[in-house]
């Protein structure tokens, strides 16, 4: 096989040591530590060694302090998936890696992963990390509903969600030791659809003191979570502005208002996701799409970026990425197996669930071909179509820089031209007195031009 890269490594990352290959020789490969000078160390003998390219394995978290470290140092290297290296014959040895590695770079056989920039990285840790912090809180909202039921406060029969305003007026209450019933149940909402004697009733407390002081460590840390999720809003918010403040043709861009896009109680507060995102993608409109909402715009933002959809020259290789495509195999000329490559992030998930909420509304585009697949082939298989063809359009509005335009409006286009064909046929057979032979030229041109 041809040369690629002849001035090429490889790297076997480890948690406590990396492994590095110049050549296929044992003196070429030389175990390095994972302080900082050590990765200093690894780009300064691959430079002596007139090393220009880099292969290596994503492996957890550790290979981005090794890859950062090397980019600075001026070297082209290729992050892998590490599928695509573990095919090797024999003994499996960290030397061993690091040169199947290498040999595999060289001949130009290793395929990068995808990496977003700077800015979306920065966004993506921000938006993680807020993700785990709603779990936590929801793992904390579920503790503190078994522990209300354990005092026999059975304020989830009586209220919808007990984190809501009357849910944690009556939580806080009761961690501060009151337990008269009616005046737990006159701390109710205007909009609560339970009365206060209802509400008083379900709130009759059997005043168990290590229950009441497990409730009280919840309610605390809830609070707590709450409170970082606040503090994240508003990093992840300084963030998203640091690209729309350094160019004044973003900040020039506004979108129209989507009252009717409602906000999910989990989506970021006091922050204008719409007009954001219009800045961020450069004055398209994502929000114009049906299903797709805030919290689908978050994580096309955080996971992908503005920059990042056009390192995918095709919209087929984006959803391949996302793991939407059918994976074609085919042996002996004959299709094997066409189902959808195993594999998820959280961009596809995003997609999937928005494809799924297109599969609750009506007369949209959208929806009518979620409905026609779910038809022929269920639901689940509908959910994973309307999520590639959600990518396909989101691909070509943000590459090609496209407004939304349903399909629904060519279709009416078409049915209003097909009247307006059939109306000026009417008129010539009053005007020119045709025969019924004649009706099965007017016929078959009627279905041709249709």
């Amino acid at each position: 096989m041809d040369v690629v890269h002849p001035y090429a490594a490889g790297i076997d990352v480890g948690s406590r040591s990396h492994f590095v290959a110049i050549g296929q020789n044992k003196e070429d490969v030389k175990e390095f530590g994972v302080y900082n000078e050590d990765l200093v160390g690894i780009a300064g003998w691959l430079l002596d060694n007139n090393i220009t390219h880099v292969a290596m394995e994503s492996t957890g978290s550790y290979w981005q302090s090794l890859f950062s470290t090397l980019q600075e140092a001026g070297l082209d290297v290729t992050l892998c998936n590490g599928k695509f290296t573990k095919n090797i014959k024999g003994k499996k040895t960290d030397v061993i890696d690091c040169q199947w590695i290498q040999k595999l770079h060289m001949l130009g056989l290793l395929s990068g992963s995808f990496l977003p920039d700077a800015v979306t990285e920065q966004i993506r840790t921000y938006c993680r990390h807020r993700g785990n912090l709603i779990e936590l809180s929801a793992d904390c909202s579920r503790k503190m509903q078994k522990y209300l039921r354990l005092l026999n406060l059975r304020l989830d029969v009586v209220v919808h969600d007990i984190c809501g305003i009357t849910g944690l007026s009556v939580i806080n209450a009761v961690c501060k030791g009151e337990t008269d019933p009616r005046i737990l149940a006159a701390l109710r909402n205007g909009n609560c659809k339970k009365t206060a004697e209802e509400i008083a009733k379900a709130l009759q407390s059997n005043k168990r003191p290590d229950y009441l002081f497990a409730l009280q460590q919840e309610f605390m840390l809830y609070k707590q979570y709450q409170q970082q999720i606040m503090a994240c809003d508003v990093e992840i918010e300084k963030a998203m502005q640091m690209p729309i403040q350094a160019d004044e043709g973003k900040r020039s861009l506004h979108t129209t208002a989507k009252p009717h896009k409602r906000a999910n109680k989990n989506a970021p507060k006091n922050m204008d996701i719409n007009q954001l995102a219009y800045q961020h993608f450069n004055g398209v409109d994502l929000m114009a799409i049906e299903g797709v909402s805030h919290s689908t715009i978050m994580a096309l933002i955080s996971e992908i970026g503005a920059e990042g959809f056009k390192k995918f020259d095709t919209s087929k290789q984006f959803a391949a990425w996302l793991h939407l495509s059918p994976n074609t195999k085919i042996t002996g000329g004959k299709v094997i197996s066409n189902h959808v490559s195993k594999g998820s992030n959280r961009a596809k998930i995003a997609l999937r669930n928005a494809a799924n909420a297109i599969g609750n509304l009506k007369d949209t585009h959208l929806s009518n071909f979620f409905k026609r697949i779910s038809f022929k082939k269920g639901r689940a298989a509908a959910i994973s179509a309307t999520a590639r063809k959600l990518a396909v359009i989101i691909w070509n509005m943000v590459v090609k820089n496209m407004p939304y335009k349903p399909m629904t409006d060519y279709l009416y286009t078409q049915q209003k031209r097909k009247q307006k064909l059939v109306a000026n046929i009417k008129k010539s057979i009053q005007k020119f007195d045709l025969k019924p032979q004649d009706l099965g030229f007017i016929t078959g041109s009627l279905s041709l031009t249709s």
